[in-house]
């Protein structure tokens, strides 16, 4: 990983620790999880992981889900 991609990766794991201290829930493939196991898990040269902000009726994210993107 170069320096670049480390400084943001640094930056998402800080903003999704944020984010959960702030009761925003975590997913990974559909399984309730933390800040920590995103980061140790979606790391991956083989894997590309899409985000998904889900929110609630006033527009507050709620949810956060990494879901696997595969290509056929």
């Amino acid at each position: 990983m170069t320096e670049k991609e480390e400084k943001g990766f640094g930056s998402l794991k800080n903003k999704l620790s944020e984010w959960e201290k702030a009761g925003v829930r975590l997913y990974l493939d559909g399984t309730p999880t933390t800040s920590e196991y995103i980061e140790k898990n979606c790391v991956n040269e083989d894997t590309l992981y899409m985000p998904d902000y889900v929110t609630d009726n006033d527009g507050k994210i709620k949810e956060i889900r990494y879901d696997r993107v595969t290509f056929q």
